[in-house]
Order: structure tokens, then sequence, then C-alpha cells
């Protein structure tokens, strides 16, 4: 069975507003390795609709970029993309897939599938899904600033808190510190 792994930007201050961050060849080598890693990426429908509405044309070369970010396009037109949404059914972006019907059981069954794990990079769903205690790594990405603002994590509040352990700690050039934790048990 994969695990279900949580990785997102955020500041000092807990904001995960995505315009918010140090966008550099750095950060997005460290989020293509964390792609190479997994085995899908699970999202929103606001999160997929942000990404689908950017990242395809970086891939195709329809949008100039650097050779990091354009790495990391590729990387993430190839790789399986799972989507929760409820108001929307078509995904026409390569290698997209509504995940339907019960959340629970949806989420436990790509995670059976996917041995190489599953990554999760949506704020408002991982408050949900870790209510339903799925979530089983966390790989922040804190970047050093304050933004003053949200959205924030876990804004919408879980019914405890949630006890981690620290695996890794990595400071990155750019000032960013790459966090990585599991549940505590």
């Amino acid at each position: 069975m994969g695990v279900l792994t949580f990785s997102l930007n955020v500041t000092l201050d807990g904001c995960v507003d995505h315009q918010e961050g140090i966008a550099d060849d750095e950060t997005h080598a460290y989020y293509t390795r964390l792609l190479h890693e997994g085995g899908a990426m699970l999202w929103g429908r606001v999160t997929y609709e942000m990404m689908e509405s950017y990242w395809p044309a970086v891939a195709r070369g329809d949008e100039q970029a650097p050779p990091a970010i354009r790495e990391w396009a590729v990387a993430l037109e190839a790789k399986p993309k799972y989507v929760v949404s409820s108001t929307r059914t078509d995904f026409p972006w390569t290698n997209s897939h509504h995940l339907t019907g019960d959340l629970s059981e949806g989420v436990q069954k790509l995670k059976d599938s996917t041995p190489a794990g599953v990554l999760l990079g949506s704020g408002k769903l991982a408050t949900e899904l870790d209510r339903l205690d799925l979530i089983d790594e966390y790989k922040l990405l804190v970047h050093p600033m304050i933004a003053g603002h949200g959205p924030t994590l876990y804004q919408g509040g879980l019914p405890a808190t949630r006890r981690l352990e620290l695996l890794s700690a990595r400071p990155l050039r750019n000032g960013a510190v790459a966090m990585h934790y599991r549940r505590a048990r």
C-alpha cells in the first residue's frame, strides 16, 4: 500500500497562497523530485483548475520557461492526476481522472493501488483527508517570509491537534526548509 503525502508551500505564518513563496529553480527541482518519487497526484477541483490553466502549456513548449520549470511541467504532464470534485466531471488534461463516490473509500483505494504513493497538493482537501485520518506523511516547504494574509494551512480546522514525528529537515540555498513529517501513532 502506498502512502498519502501532503506537500505544499507554506510561509512562516502559515500562508498557502500559491503566489507567495520562492519560485526558483531550486524549489522546482525539489517538487520535481517529489513528483518522480510518487505514483500519482491528488488535488481538489480548485487546485486542478489552477494547475491546468498553466502547466500543460509549459509542458508543450507554448509558454517560455527555464529548464527547471519545464522539467517540472513535463513530469507533471506524465503523472496520473486524480481530482476530487462534486461540481465538475470533465478533466481533459492528460492523465487526469475524476475520483468519485465516497471520499474516504476512493482515497483509500487510490492509496492501495499506488505502491509508489500519492502526493496530495491541495490545502482544503488536505483538511478533509486529515479529518478522515488518511494522510500518512507531510512534506512542507517552509519559505522564509511572513505573508500577513491567507489562505492559511488548515484554515478549516481539525477536530483535534495532530501530533507529528520529524523525519528530516533540510535547508535549501534559497532559505526555504524542506520539512518531512509522518503522523505520530
